[in-house]
């Protein structure tokens, strides 16, 4: 079982979501997925930014607090990643016939044969 609490409420800009969203958006073509990407952008920069890095949030219900001095690699390797993709229009990136992505979202160019 999985239980999020109710102070579990940090955001450590992971890329789950937004790596969910460019698959759907791939899958189905429905706009809905970049609005919610841009959406998360927006927040990310809204509330994350700082000097020369991103940082955490401790409490995404108290917005007014300064983000931690920390930003995981993933957020550079995957997050923006994705965000970029799924906003990219004439991205070349096609993970239903000629991509897969690996776990630090690099995309690898699938053969049809070995």
């Amino acid at each position: 079982d999985f239980e999020v609490k109710p102070r579990d409420a940090f955001y450590i800009l992971r890329p789950e979501a937004v790596e969910s969203f460019f698959v759907l958006h791939q899958l189905t073509g429905d706009p809905i997925y970049r609005e919610w990407g841009w959406e998360i952008f927006q927040s990310i920069q809204r509330y994350c930014k700082m000097d020369v890095a991103y940082g955490s949030i401790r409490d995404v219900n108290r917005p007014e607090e300064r983000p931690t001095d920390k930003m995981e690699s993933f957020f550079l390797a995957e997050t923006l990643k994705y965000l970029y993709l799924l906003q990219d229009p004439d991205s070349e990136i096609d993970i239903l016939n000629k991509h897969v992505f690996n776990t630090e979202a690099h995309p690898l160019r699938r053969f049809d044969r070995f």
